[in-house]
């Protein structure tokens, strides 16, 4: 007579190994979200960037039609990026130049390096920057950063 003896394979992880694995994937994600999170923003902003260049546009072909630069409603802008991540306003605008501002919304808002870019076009000139501000107290005036180091004439 034979006798079968089976030997149990262990199938399956133990406690321990699950939570190790979670532990692991808990600190590595810790770690990526960061720097995610910073990548999706810088990414957003250039959203806000073809806006400004579609309201330049814009400006430009109004001003060909008229005498002053005009208002978004004007020539034809809406008021949020197509991502809706910013908000576009012309805060000046005459018959020399205008200024175009998108602040940042939302999520959006939490982008500690611009939360605000703006575009000013003075005659030939135009000019691009990101405004970076205090993240909450507002004592301090806020700066310029150019985002290109050129001006560049407007053809």
């Amino acid at each position: 007579m034979k006798i079968h003896t089976c030997a149990r394979r262990p199938r399956g992880f133990t406690l321990i190994e699950m939570l190790v694995a979670t532990s692991v994937a808990g600190v590595l994600s810790s770690i990526a979200y960061p720097s995610f999170q910073g990548t999706i923003q810088k990414s957003r902003r250039a959203d806000a960037l073809v806006a400004l260049v579609q309201a330049q546009t814009a400006q430009e072909r109004w001003r060909f039609n008229q005498r002053s630069y005009g208002s978004l409603t004007q020539i034809g802008m809406p008021a949020t990026t197509a991502g809706g991540h910013y908000t576009i306003e012309v805060v000046a605008a005459d018959e020399d130049g205008y200024t175009l501002r998108a602040r940042a919304t939302g999520s959006q808002s939490r982008d500690q390096a611009c939360r605000v870019l703006q575009m000013t076009v003075e005659g030939v000139t135009a000019t691009s920057a990101c405004v970076v501000s205090a993240p909450m107290r507002r004592t301090r005036p806020a700066t310029a950063m150019p985002l290109s180091s050129a001006t560049r004439p407007i053809s």
